[in-house]
């Protein structure tokens, strides 16, 4: 018999009472509004035993992915428990920087001016000079981004590690460990974000580039040496690589997950990808359910949110065999790439070109015509 979730019944006559898998969305979603269990919030729901004890059954359902999200994506808050404080504390001092490396890449103005004038006056030392001083402490800000991404990726590992180990399936690390849950969020949005700022940014390649020719040319030998000092050309070969991708953060950290995969053979595969999946969900069901996506104070908590689901689906096709586009997929790609498209096309173009280009089976046979079509 089906039973009901909502009328005149108590708080825990509700909680034990969810049906297993057979209501319908708009049942699963009636079960939070504050007309139907005065006081009940989707963070109940995860702490009460007979609700626990269905999420093997229940894991796909918006009502799960909900809670899931009120308890570890949305809370600017979580505090690290005790066994999570030595992870949290290192992953904390990376994403601290990291604030400081988006406001100086997103000021970051270049050296055109200088460049333009020195090619076009190739005898006027004077002018080359000029723009030798120009670009060099902006190689060195260049330098520190690099340098930052090996931290990143040194701090992705470490939530990799924390979020897959055994004895606890990935979902009920999400549940557990909260704060660090969090931090692979913030991670993820900064990655996206800084590689935005970058594509946008042509002066980034003009500047490097200019300093290599240079520096290949031997023309000005003494503020030459002083530079190799700091870049020297093994140095600016591992750069060049880095800035030389689309997304250069991005491409970080898909390496990065790739090799953890790799490297951890005893660690089941799908204790990654399940953990990179559940999170693309729950971003998905709350971008696409109109009573949470209202909660939403500001614009930047939407392209946050936003940008964490875009993030783990790319280290998900990286990651997993047969890619995020596939049938056989969990991540439900059509309604992600709708979700993205149902936005002011402003602030989400980046978004879909980092799903066009830097994801590595979406040209696969696998991948539906549907798909693709709403990728063109």
């Amino acid at each position: 018999k089906k039973q009901k979730w909502w009328g005149e019944q108590s708080r825990f006559r509700v909680l034990t009472q969810i049906p297993r898998g057979r209501g319908t969305q708009a049942e699963q979603t009636a079960v939070l509004r504050t007309g139907a269990c005065p006081g009940f919030t989707a963070a109940h729901l995860l702490l009460h035993p007979e609700v626990r004890s269905q999420v093997g059954r229940q894991r796909e359902t918006p009502l799960y992915l909900q809670s899931r999200y009120q308890l570890y994506l949305a809370q600017a808050d979580a505090q690290p428990t005790e066994a999570e404080t030595a992870v949290w504390n290192q992953v904390n001092a990376v994403l601290e920087e990291a604030q400081t490396i988006l406001a100086e890449l997103q000021s970051y103005t270049g050296a055109g001016l200088e460049i333009r004038e020195a090619i076009q006056n190739p005898n006027d030392l004077q002018l080359q000079e000029k723009a030798w001083n120009a670009v060099c402490p902006l190689v060195a800000k260049l330098k520190r981004f690099y340098e930052f991404s090996l931290r990143l990726e040194n701090a992705l590992r470490s939530l990799l590690e924390a979020l897959t180990s055994p004895p606890y399936a990935p979902t009920q690390h999400l549940e557990r460990e909260q704060a660090l849950a969090k931090q692979f969020a913030e991670i993820l949005h900064f990655t996206l974000s800084f590689d935005e700022f970058k594509m946008t940014n042509p002066a980034i390649q003009n500047d490097f580039s200019y300093y290599r020719r240079t520096l290949s040319r031997n023309r000005i030998n003494n503020l030459q040496l002083d530079a190799e000092s700091d870049v020297n050309n093994e140095m600016a070969n591992r750069m060049s690589l880095f800035y030389a991708e689309a997304t250069p953060m991005l491409k970080t950290l898909s390496n990065a997950t790739t090799k953890f995969v790799s490297e951890n053979k005893t660690l089941p595969i799908e204790d990654t990808t399940d953990c990179l999946s559940t999170m693309a969900c729950v971003c998905r069901v709350m971008l696409e359910t109109p009573e949470y996506r209202s909660r939403f104070t500001n614009t930047e908590t939407l392209l946050f949110c936003m940008r964490v689901m875009v993030g783990v689906i790319i280290l998900y096709d990286h990651v997993h065999p047969v890619g995020a586009f596939a049938k056989t997929s969990k991540i439900d790609m059509k309604g992600c790439i709708k979700v993205l498209k149902d936005q002011p096309s402003t602030s989400t173009e980046g978004l879909l070109n980092a799903l066009r280009y830097t994801t590595l089976h979406l040209n696969d046979d696998t991948t539906s015509k549907q798909i693709r079509a709403l990728l063109q």
